[in-house]
């Protein structure tokens, strides 16, 4: 089967985790519950970060566009297979795989660009304090930001020009949970050495390039945080940093684990448990990680859940205008 015209609308098959079809109702309700819980999550901390005024600092503008991508990211994958779940053919035809493909690369490189980015942030706020207003402007946040989205959006178009070109044959069942490169793969039936070789690469360069950057920022953070005599300070500095670092050990462990192995040592259904840590249980874990693991969040949502009426006599003994804590006359003398 050629990439021709008639490719774009062959329907391929899903096949998923076939060992678990009947717990499929089961598996559909987690999955759902989950991926609401992404959902909310982090449209809760967009509009914390929106509502607190402390929070707007390039650091938690960084915050929201990552809450913000990881919708989109959870997006691109999980509604499809919520319904391969309820559909026993699980189909998706070629030109959706090839976008399921582009789309799901794209949002997840701009997310590790955006985790360097953050990795500078705090790089310049603890290592160059004096530097860092001049540094990280408003301008410059969203100079950084943009770039991140350009890189994404456009580093993964070698693999799906490679992709759309190669014939494929076989028995159109995909070996995966949703399109991926490495399961498309092997539905080929041409010699993909080019192919698996500019997909090792382009992935080992956007992993391992980001990886190296953060692990140099965090190694001069800490080399600065050692140094600060007192106690608070140290514990705000491992704070702010921790919850970041956290997001990611997370996600550059599962991604590099998934793409940067050679081609011959990737079963298929150990590609399958990885894909569900990376493209669900990722997501899901940062909000959670940001709201657990940073005290500035802590303190926001706690400020958030506080009742915002404070009594007249409260007002009266902190020298507060009384009149503000009343309502108005006029709505007491209308009822």
């Amino acid at each position: 089967m050629e990439a021709s015209n008639e490719t774009w609308e062959v329907e391929f098959f899903l096949v998923g985790f076939p060992d678990l079809e009947r717990f499929h109702l089961l598996l559909f309700s987690l999955l759902l519950f989950t991926y609401l819980l992404i959902l909310g999550g982090n449209a809760g901390i967009l509009m914390l970060i929106r509502a607190n005024p402390h929070l707007h600092v390039p650091m938690y503008y960084f915050v929201a566009i990552l809450s913000f991508l990881e919708v989109w990211y959870t997006t691109v994958t999980i509604p499809k297979m919520l319904a391969n779940l309820l559909d026993s053919r699980k189909p998706i035809s070629y030109r959706g795989c090839l976008l399921q493909v582009y789309f799901f690369h794209a949002l997840g490189i701009t997310e590790a660009c955006l985790l360097t980015a953050m990795a500078y942030d705090r790089y310049l706020a603890i290592c160059k304090p004096l530097h860092y207003p001049s540094a990280m402007t408003p301008k410059s946040c969203l100079w950084l930001a943009a770039g991140c989205w350009a890189c994404g959006f456009t580093w993964p178009v070698p693999e799906i020009i490679l992709l759309s070109t190669l014939p494929l044959c076989g028995a159109r069942r995909i070996e995966h949970l949703f399109c991926d490169f490495p399961s498309l793969l092997r539905l080929a039936c041409a010699d993909v050495s080019t192919s698996s070789t500019t997909d090792f690469t382009l992935h080992a360069f956007v992993i391992l390039g980001p990886t190296a950057l953060i692990l140099f920022s965090y190694v001069k953070i800490l080399s600065v945080v050692i140094k600060i005599r007192g106690s608070a300070g140290r514990r705000k500095a491992f704070s702010t940093c921790a919850s970041h670092l956290t997001v990611v050990l997370a996600f550059f462990g599962t991604t590099g684990f998934m793409y940067i192995r050679p081609a011959q040592s990737r079963p298929s259904y150990h590609d399958r448990v990885v894909a569900v840590i990376y493209a669900v249980l990722t997501p899901l874990f940062n909000p959670l990680i940001y709201s657990l693991r940073n005290k500035e969040i802590q303190e926001a949502i706690g400020n958030l859940m506080k009742p915002q009426w404070v009594s007249p006599c409260k007002r009266s003994r902190e020298g507060l205008p009384i009149a503000n804590a009343l309502p108005p006359i006029s709505s007491v003398t209308s009822g």
